[in-house]
Formats: C-alpha cells, sequence, structure tokens
C-alpha cells in the first residue's frame, strides 16, 4: 500500500479584543477543506523552523510582518489523500495586512467558534482556543 503524503504546515492564531483572525479558503481539490476557516500559514519548507516558515507564509500570505510570540498546539490529522500535522503559534501582527489568496478574511469572536466550520485539521485548534477562553472567563 503507497504511503500517503505527509506534510508539515504552520498556522497562526492572531487574538484581538476576544476574536481571532480566521482566513477562509475558496475552491479546493479537496473536498473537506474547500470553503472552510484556516488558520492563515502553509507549509514548513525543507530547513525552515516552523515559526521561521510562518513568519515567511504571514508574508506572502498577508503582505504583513509578524512575531510569533508561543507555540499554541499541535495536530495531526489524517485526510483521505494525505496526512497533515499542523503546528500553531500565538502571533502578533507587527504591521497592516492585507488578504491575497483567501475568499475571504474576518475576525471571529473565541466565544462563538463552530469547529465545524473549520477545516479539520484545525478543528481541535479551534476547540483549544475556546476552552482556554472559558477557563479564562471563569478566572
Amino acid at each position: 500500500m503507497e504511503q500517503k503524503q505527509h506534510l508539515q504546515v504552520v498556522g497562526a492564531v492572531i487574538l484581538k479584543d476576544g476574536c481571532v483572525l480566521a482566513a477562509k479558503r475558496g475552491e479546493s481539490r479537496y473536498a473537506q477543506i474547500a470553503h472552510k476557516f484556516e488558520f492563515a500559514g502553509g507549509k514548513i519548507e525543507a530547513g525552515e523552523m516552523p515559526e521561521q516558515a510562518l513568519v515567511r507564509e504571514l508574508a506572502e500570505e498577508l503582505c504583513a510582518k509578524a512575531r510569533v510570540l508561543r507555540p499554541f498546539a499541535c495536530v495531526t490529522y489524517e485526510y483521505p489523500e494525505r496526512v497533515v500535522t499542523l503546528h500553531t503559534y500565538v502571533v502578533e501582527l507587527l504591521s497592516p495586512y492585507t488578504r491575497t489568496e483567501h475568499e475571504q478574511l474576518c475576525w471571529l469572536p473565541v466565544a462563538a467558534l463552530d469547529a465545524a466550520q473549520w477545516a479539520p485539521a484545525d478543528a481541535p485548534v479551534v476547540q483549544k482556543l475556546k476552552e482556554e477562553a472559558s477557563a479564562a472567563g471563569r478566572a
């Protein structure tokens, strides 16, 4: 049996005023992620550290300067055609941003996030974000 391609990808958890920056994908050859939200980011290139990849991807995708603050969550998800390991980090934007490749960029309230509207690999990160926000609200 042929082994599935395993991609290492990074995603930015960008928070502001109780909201997270969500990037909505457009059409995709992969039905599970078409028109779903995801964290901005992309593939880690050979020889790159995840943090470097994320800063580069945000410069390419959002035309924004960014600083990685801390690791957030790491998820491995097996899609029918490939396996994705998503490394997410809490990121601070250091400049304005522009939508270049997504169907939509929007700020969604963390408390109202619906994991079902996100790409499957991103959904557990969304759940952790909601749990942490809920715990902070009770503190």
